[in-house]
């Protein structure tokens, strides 16, 4: 068995694969002074980066954790764009809680796993 790590550093790395499976440590927003929607765009752009990067695609995505800052004021702002992103009939099994998340500006984390593509 062979695991590859990539974007690592002491604390943590970008992209793990193992046996198939394609772990992403959680992506947050370029800017993070944008609002949810703009956050969640730019998240979603780097999954989809990282994603490709590591031989998936988001129609091969197992799991999504999405953390927000703010549930109740941005948890249907969110999914609008989320909705959008994700292949119909490829949604993932999905947890999505309000967090504390590491700098206060930062609206939303995403971490998913995937699949790598066949």
């Amino acid at each position: 068995m062979s695991i590859s790590r990539l974007h690592t550093s002491a604390r943590a790395s970008g992209i793990v694969i193992n046996n198939g499976t394609v772990y992403l440590s959680g992506q947050v927003a370029e800017d993070p002074d944008a609002d949810i929607q703009e956050q969640t765009r730019s998240t979603l752009a780097r999954v989809d980066a990282l994603l490709v990067e590591a031989g998936s695609h988001r129609e091969h995505l197992l799991s999504a954790t999405i953390y927000l800052r703010d549930i109740d004021n941005h948890f249907a702002l969110m999914n609008e764009v989320w909705n959008a992103w994700v292949p119909e009939g490829h949604a993932p099994a999905r947890a999505c809680v309000e967090a504390h998340l590491a700098r206060s500006a930062l609206l939303v984390e995403i971490c998913v796993t995937a699949a790598l593509t066949d």
